[in-house]
């Protein structure tokens, strides 16, 4: 009687275990905010941190980037803290990023101009691009959906890199709850 009590246990403990391992959400969103770099947004699973120097027209500055990775797509949020407000610095940073982005899959470097809410409920000035074609030696395609945006001493890049472009609701997900302070 032992032994086949156990059995059927057993057997309920692994179709349970095979059940929430099927069901667990391959999105798991959680929101974001960065008070020092002053903003708020929403990743599809725990964050990795990174820092890194980029040059952007012939000056060194630092990029602060937080990226999540789900499903085969990498959310991402980039932050550049420059040296002042000027726009022509601004605007030096958001070309720089906007090319580097299109020179990633050796595409034209078109965007359009939007509005990316700010956390006070107004909006901001902001550039969208979406381009795609193949990355590097190996020619492998990829997606790049993404929102640039200065505010202040600080320059934005919101993008999402994929294989294939994620879900529409996805990257709805992420793109709408993208706010500066």
């Amino acid at each position: 009687m032992l032994r086949m009590t156990r059995r059927p246990a057993a057997l309920l403990f692994l179709l349970a275990a095979f059940t929430v391992a099927a069901c667990s959400p391959a999105y798991d969103w959680r929101t974001i905010t960065d008070d020092t770099n002053g903003y708020t947004i929403d990743l599809p699973a725990k964050p990795l941190i990174d820092e890194r120097p980029i040059d952007i027209a012939g000056t060194t500055m630092r990029m602060h980037v937080r990226a999540a990775r789900a499903q085969n797509a990498m959310f991402s949020v980039g932050t550049v803290a420059m040296p002042s407000d000027d726009p022509k610095l601004q605007r030096a940073v958001l070309d720089s990023m906007r090319d580097a982005l299109a020179r990633n899959v050796g595409a034209k470097p078109d965007a359009r101009a939007i509005d990316v809410p700010r956390a006070d409920g107004g909006h901001v000035p902001a550039l969208e691009l979406e381009v795609n074609g193949p990355v590097g030696a190996t020619g492998r395609h990829k997606t790049i959906h993404a929102w640039l945006v200065a505010r202040g001493t600080h320059v934005y890049q919101a993008a999402v890199i994929a294989d294939d472009a994620p879900p529409e609701e996805q990257t709805d997900q992420f793109f709408q709850s993208f706010k500066v302070f």
